[in-house]
């Protein structure tokens, strides 16, 4: 029993703790290249990484009702949002023709082949995650309508 009581502690620890973003470098849609850790650590600017496909909707809804609201929150709070695509290779020739009829005002960035990803150990998109001063401190994994409204409150807290 107190091996078992053990171990939960050391889960729930290892769980709030902090991880390092890794440095994994990614190429814009714009062929510009970013690594992840040195070119989005202004300090105490918050980062939203989305990461998303174009076949998933949850996905392509999540950053629609986050750009109903984007101009807003970016006044109130210093943040920016990077869309993570991890469309491969296969199709990865549908992000721009999406992106044309979404004017989505976010830094757009192709995981081609998904180190990021893997990086993070992200199994689903969506998944978005938080960062500030280089530091994940925040994860939310799926979408439902509303779930933009959690993800502002938090935001807020930080």
């Amino acid at each position: 029993m107190k091996n078992l009581f053990l171990l939960f502690l050391l889960v729930t620890f290892s769980a709030s703790a902090q991880k390092a973003m890794p440095s994994v470098s990614l190429k814009s849609v714009n062929n510009k290249r970013y690594n992840v850790k040195n070119d989005f650590n202004k300090k105490d600017k918050i980062y939203v990484f989305a990461f998303w496909a174009t076949w998933c909707a949850p996905c392509i809804n999540e950053l629609d009702a986050i750009k109903e609201h984007y101009s807003e929150w970016s006044e109130e709070i210093d943040m920016e949002v990077v869309a993570v695509s991890i469309d491969d290779t296969r199709t990865q020739k549908r992000v721009k023709p999406l992106l044309n009829g979404k004017n989505w005002p976010y830094t757009i960035l192709l995981d081609t082949n998904q180190d990021l990803k893997r990086a993070l150990s992200i199994v689903n998109v969506p998944y978005t995650i938080v960062v500030k001063n280089k530091k994940v401190v925040y994860i939310h994994n799926g979408y439902s309508q509303g779930a933009e409204k959690e993800l502002y409150n938090k935001l807020k807290e930080l």
